[in-house]
């Protein structure tokens, strides 16, 4: 295992260093140039040439990446064009919001996709299997922000029992507000993860019902929810933990995609706020922080499958 550990912190590393290496290169394919967002129009060349020597682009881009990717690993992101404050300190303050969506969202994902998704394999052969499998390839087709927009119109407009958007000003402070102003946007994130989740927890569920092992303990006596339950359930949470990785990370990117529809303070509307206005360092510092979480999402999900089945940790070092 601590080989294993090493090897896949050196990967993580690496995979984020490329992710690095690729953000910034496609930012400065963007049109437009960062030092129009210092200088009014008619600017005279001294001092187009001062803003970029203030800004770091009067050297060469490979400079510019490492000077950019040193500050990032001290936690030095920059600061904003437009406003001039530390990225980093800005994305923080962002989080409070992002991360109780997310985790709320993945989690009552969890809860409607393992018990509906089990049952649609279980009950196969029954007429609500099939309609399970059906709801949930057509939930993925369905985009997060027309069930948002769709949620905002029958509790926010029609039954006004829940804000339709918004954030209270002094934030966590007021919880009882601050509770219903995420319940629309957790609950638009959650449906749309949880109709990917049904499908891999139904496909996960269809191969263990027909192992082996399970037909063994059932023979010597048990009883199928029993069998499922002591021998089928570890087996078959392999391949969903490392679903389930792919889905946090999902969903940690759609509740970013979903704030802009809520208008939420989190890291979506500073992103689109720095799309907007140009900002490149918000825009890197958000994309960064997002894709960081993605690869640390997927690093955690690789080491739980190998605590749940050390059979994957002896093929990795075979």
């Amino acid at each position: 295992m601590p080989r294993y550990l090493v090897r896949r912190t050196a990967i993580l590393l690496v995979s984020l260093v490329l992710a690095a290496v690729v953000l910034f290169v496609l930012l400065r394919l963007l049109p437009g140039d960062p030092v129009n967002a210092l200088l009014p129009v008619g600017a005279t060349p001294e001092q187009i040439e001062a803003a970029r020597r203030e800004l770091g682009t009067d050297v060469s881009l490979p400079v510019q990446f490492l000077r950019w990717l040193g500050d990032a690993f001290t936690l030095d992101l920059g600061r904003s064009l437009i406003s001039t404050l530390p990225v980093g300190p800005e994305i923080a303050g962002r989080l409070p919001v992002t991360v109780p969506v997310t985790l709320a969202a993945f989690l009552l994902a969890v809860v409607i996709a393992v018990p509906v998704g089990a049952l649609a394999a279980i009950r196969a052969d029954r007429w609500y299997g099939p309609i399970i499998n059906a709801v949930a390839q057509l939930g993925i087709a369905v985009p997060a922000f027309w069930i948002g927009v769709l949620l905002v119109t029958v509790f926010a407009l029609r039954l006004q029992v829940l804000p339709a958007g918004g954030f209270p000003p002094d934030g966590w402070s007021q919880p009882g507000p601050a509770i219903e102003a995420i319940i629309l946007p957790v609950v638009t994130v959650a449906l749309v993860m949880s109709a990917s989740l049904i499908r891999y927890v139904r496909a996960a569920t269809l191969g263990v019902l027909g192992a082996d092992y399970l037909r063994t303990a059932r023979a010597l006596g048990e009883s199928s929810a029993s069998a499922m339950w002591r021998h089928g359930l570890r087996n078959a949470s392999v391949p969903v933990i490392a679903v389930l990785a792919v889905e946090l990370a999902t969903t940690f990117l759609g509740a970013v995609v979903v704030e802009s529809v809520f208008a939420l303070p989190g890291l979506g509307s500073l992103l689109v706020t720095g799309i907007r206005q140009h900002d490149y360092p918000v825009i890197q510092g958000v994309m960064l922080v997002s894709t960081a979480a993605v690869l640390l999402v997927g690093f955690l999900g690789d080491i739980a499958q190998r605590l749940i089945d050390p059979r994957l940790l002896q093929r990795g070092t075979s």
